[in-house]
């Protein structure tokens, strides 16, 4: 373990995710279409926190759900204070129990549960300077648990590299709305991801590439609209966040 690539990791992404500016007033202008004042929101692989900050400047309760423990430490640095964010040190899976995290200290965005998507990424040319270099077991949860101990939440915010779809295999109840990321090279995880909604109920959907906070369709889209969109040359050119709203 190198406490130099610890260190470079948390910088990073300390400065990608609090240091850009502009970026915290998308999101406030983003999340607002979907919660106020009062409203519960699960922020499931909370990280480097920027989006627990926008739930919680409009107002909103929050569940940060966090396995790193270095970002877990963070995290209660940041927000510990807070009598309206609650920091559980927890991955999200299907099932509770104790699930192997891999992390990539010195690129900590890419940690992730799935062993399978790690040996995948590990073979793209885009991932060539990445390494997984720690092997660590967490505490993992499920959103209906979480829903049990704090409250039905009227927004989950899912970014879990590669585990989407489990974590949302172990939600039974529909939601208000939700967001999950989507990696172009993975086009079958966002495939089980909106299976999945469609059984627990009526959604609509829209979707957001990169980092812009700005929903790309000027309407929201059916689930086999949204499908395609995520095949356009727009879409494919970065990874994104697919929103999902119940009708």
């Amino acid at each position: 373990m190198s406490r130099v690539d610890r260190f470079l990791g948390l910088a990073r992404s300390l400065a990608i995710y609090h240091g850009i500016a502009g970026r915290h007033r998308r999101l406030r202008r983003l999340y607002s279409g979907f919660v106020g004042a009062g409203d519960l929101v699960f922020d499931i692989g909370a990280h480097a926190g920027n989006r627990v900050r926008a739930f919680a400047s409009l107002g909103c309760r929050v569940v940060a759900l966090e396995p790193q423990p270095d970002f877990a430490r963070l995290l209660r640095a940041l927000f510990g204070r807070s009598s309206q964010i609650a920091i559980v040190e927890a991955a999200a899976n299907d099932a509770p129990g104790r699930v192997t995290l891999s992390l990539s200290e010195r690129t900590p965005t890419v940690t992730t549960l799935a062993p399978k998507w790690r040996d995948a990424r590990a073979k793209e040319a885009g991932f060539a300077g990445v390494t997984w270099n720690r092997q660590i077991e967490v505490k993992a949860t499920t959103l209906d648990l979480l829903r049990e101990r704090f409250g039905a939440p009227a927004f989950i915010k899912i970014d879990c590299e590669g585990s989407e779809a489990a974590i949302l295999a172990g939600l039974t109840l529909a939601v208000p709305a939700l967001s999950f990321e989507y990696l172009p090279w993975t086009p079958e995880e966002a495939e089980a991801c909106v299976a999945r909604l469609t059984t627990l109920g009526p959604y609509q959907f829209n979707w957001s590439a990169g980092e812009s906070s700005q929903l790309a369709s000027d309407r929201w889209l059916t689930d086999r609209e949204l499908l395609q969109a995520l095949r356009t040359q727009e879409a494919q050119r970065r990874p994104g966040d697919v929103y999902a709203r119940r009708l």
